[in-house]
């Protein structure tokens, strides 16, 4: 009876660890601090932009939903009108070697230079913690953190759940209409929404 008592408190131990391990962030609480390296190899840690609102894009090249944004220059056309502003706009790539969109560090630039991005620095997240400590799931994800450290929202980028270009025309942009909420002093009408789009391609 010890002994399956025991046993019993492992198993609940087990769980209560994996359940942690997969628990996704809450919409205003504390966004997960990381530190991860850039494409420059310069670490780069959610400290560092304090007191600035910043936007995680997680993305894969290879994704078909993104390169919808990319090829449209929707993607582009966002980045910009954030950066523009004084919004940092970080682009994770948390897909493992050998995988569906992992780069080097050359490769990841050569694709900011030849898509005109403008993302603030794509943080290369092989290891996977950090889009892990998101709860990261596809490719786009998006995120938007206050600048007091808080998550804003998450979630797709916007209504479209499709690799159709025109629909990017038509679709609402759930990214551009929280920032508006937030820089007009207003709650985010739509926090959280389901991201769409190719799975995360972690290591685990």
């Amino acid at each position: 009876m010890r002994k399956l008592g025991a046993s019993m408190l492992i198993l609940a131990f087990g769980f209560g660890l994996a359940t942690a391990a997969g628990a996704e962030p809450k919409v205003g609480a504390e966004a997960p601090a990381f530190t991860v390296k850039d494409t420059a190899g310069k670490s780069r840690s959610l400290a560092e932009f304090k007191g600035k609102t910043v936007v995680l894009e997680w993305t894969n090249h290879e994704c078909p939903y993104v390169a919808k944004h990319y090829s449209t220059g929707n993607m582009q056309a966002l980045q910009k009108q954030m950066t523009d502003k004084g919004v940092v706009w970080l682009s994770v790539i948390s897909s493992a070697p050998g995988t569906q969109g992992a780069v080097s560090p050359p490769e990841a630039d050569q694709l900011t230079k030849s898509r005109n991005a403008a993302p603030s620095a794509v943080l290369l997240d092989a290891e996977g913690k950090m889009g892990q400590a998101y709860g990261a799931k596809n490719t786009p994800h998006m995120y938007i953190i206050q600048p007091d450290g808080k998550l804003a929202y998450m979630g797709a980028i916007d209504d479209k759940p499709t690799t159709r270009k025109d629909d990017v025309k038509t679709a609402k942009n759930y990214v551009l209409a929280a920032m508006e909420d937030l820089n007009a002093g207003r709650p985010v009408a739509t926090p959280r929404t389901t991201a769409y789009g190719c799975t995360v391609k972690y290591a685990y």
